[in-house]
């Protein structure tokens, strides 16, 4: 059996992203089979234990992440080409009324938070910011089996066998795309729920049958759903939520 990094390993287990499990590393708070291992670029045999030390896991804790009904006009993550991005709408004011979660806002938790996963400038819905690399990872690691489900507004003429393709047998960037469940709500609307999220993946979709999308919404990551938060505003992930 062959010897791995021990900051890979810790992030193929989940216990946190390979950045953290370094961090953790350098600062004496991870064991392996119960010794303290301190040195980077240790490797380590995927059958020993690793645990981490309760500094750690109190770090872990106090890490935020943020859902946000997100409005046409700003970027997920860097700002680009003058667009603004999503987490400069993240203040007090902001803040859902409604959200029960017990923190409490200030600025040290923008600091590290990032978008995990995409959202375009022109879609609507529910964007994860997060501080935690675990749940970064869970969200947008390449095997994530995690749904993700859209509202899409469309205008066209759907090509025959228009719908079985959307929902298997498209292929984008020379790539065949996993199945997808895709159906009709409404005359002008179908609903989307994928496993991937290639860039402008639903658009790009549509277009090879027909439509034109003129309105994306996404409702629903995992078990967490957007629900009645408003446009434009916040909330905490709750202690009892997972996606």
């Amino acid at each position: 059996m062959e010897k791995i990094r021990l900051s890979k390993l810790m992030s193929e287990q989940g216990l946190c992203s390979r950045r953290e499990a370094d961090d953790f590393i350098a600062k004496g708070w991870v064991k392996v089979d119960g010794e303290i291992v301190s040195e980077l670029g240790t490797k380590v045999l995927p059958t020993q234990k690793i645990t981490l030390e309760k500094a750690a896991q109190a770090k872990q804790q106090g890490r935020v992440t943020i859902l946000l009904n997100k409005p046409v006009g700003y970027v997920s993550g860097q700002a680009e080409e003058g667009h603004k991005p999503a987490i400069l709408l993240l203040d007090a004011a902001t803040r859902w009324e409604q959200d029960t979660a017990p923190h409490r806002f200030h600025r040290s938790q923008l600091l590290g938070l990032a978008p995990a996963g995409r959202l375009d400038i022109d879609s609507t819905g529910l964007l994860v910011l997060t501080q935690d690399g675990r749940i970064a990872k869970q969200l947008i690691g390449e095997d994530s089996p995690i749904e993700k489900e859209y509202l899409v507004r469309v205008q066209g003429k759907l090509v025959g066998n228009g719908l079985n393709l959307l929902n298997h047998g498209l292929s984008l960037d020379g790539k065949k795309l996993k199945p997808a469940k895709v159906s009709w709500q409404n005359e002008d609307q179908l609903r989307f729920i994928l496993n991937e999220g290639k860039k402008r993946q639903i658009r790009r979709m549509c277009e090879m049958v027909g439509l034109k999308v003129t309105a994306l919404k996404r409702v629903r990551i995992g078990k967490v759903r957007l629900g009645d938060l408003p446009q434009g505003q916040w909330r905490y992930l709750r202690a009892d939520e997972t996606f």
